[in-house]
């Protein structure tokens, strides 16, 4: 109970907690209405980081949501051309997340981690179609033990300005590890094929947990 009202952060947050706090207590000497706000914005900024654990089915069958948000996208698309996929069919899920979800990012599968490829760009607003080819985003490719590849993007959002990368190259993952987060609000892609889609457009998911599809 006490982890619900008060969950661990996430370690990107806690020198914005500290500036959050000084600021406020600046602004309580000043006036209690503005410190009032920035209470309010010291609370905002604790949950914005925070970093619950999340309980994964374990079945690899299955792909679980790499985020926290709202399906915003479900298209059959070519592969990324940053990773010379583009002549390889994907089904391509997005998801949206706002600056009020969960923002640390979580394998979809266990698998191998076989490239990460960063790119710099723009922040458009990341429920934008063209932010997956302008804003600045990070891809893992994943590969299973059956074969498969699993594309997942961090895109960073109109007021994102940093993805944290917490994997590496040629790392194996556990579905549902978490591999980094994005701040302030943003999106993650995730490409696959061969599977079953589960997952609707409108639908809220949860990182870890909701499925997205199955073999």
């Amino acid at each position: 109970m006490l982890n619900s009202v008060f969950p661990k952060i996430h370690k990107e947050g806690y020198r914005f907690l500290v500036i959050a706090i000084a600021v406020t207590f600046v602004c309580l000497l000043i006036s209690k209405t503005l410190g009032l706000i920035t209470i309010l914005l010291t609370v905002w900024v604790y949950y914005f980081f925070r970093d619950p654990d999340r309980v994964s089915i374990q079945d690899d069958d299955f792909l679980v949501s790499p985020a926290d948000g709202l399906i915003s996208s479900i298209i059959e698309v070519d592969g990324p051309a940053e990773l010379s996929l583009e002549n390889k069919k994907f089904t391509k899920v997005s998801i949206f997340m706002n600056v009020f979800n969960c923002h640390v990012n979580r394998t979809p599968v266990s698998a191998n981690i076989e490239e990460i490829l960063y790119k710099p760009g723009k922040f458009l607003n990341a429920s934008l179609d063209k932010s997956s080819e302008e804003n600045e985003r990070n891809y893992y490719r994943l590969k299973t033990k059956e074969g498969d590849e699993i594309i997942i993007v961090q895109i960073a959002g109109l007021i994102a300005r940093r993805i944290v990368c917490e994997a590496a190259i040629n790392q194996a993952v556990i579905q549902g590890d978490r591999i980094g987060m994005i701040r302030f609000g943003s999106r993650v892609d995730i490409y696959f094929n061969n599977r079953k889609l589960l997952a609707k457009l409108g639908q809220n998911v949860v990182a870890g947990e909701s499925l997205i599809a199955v073999k």
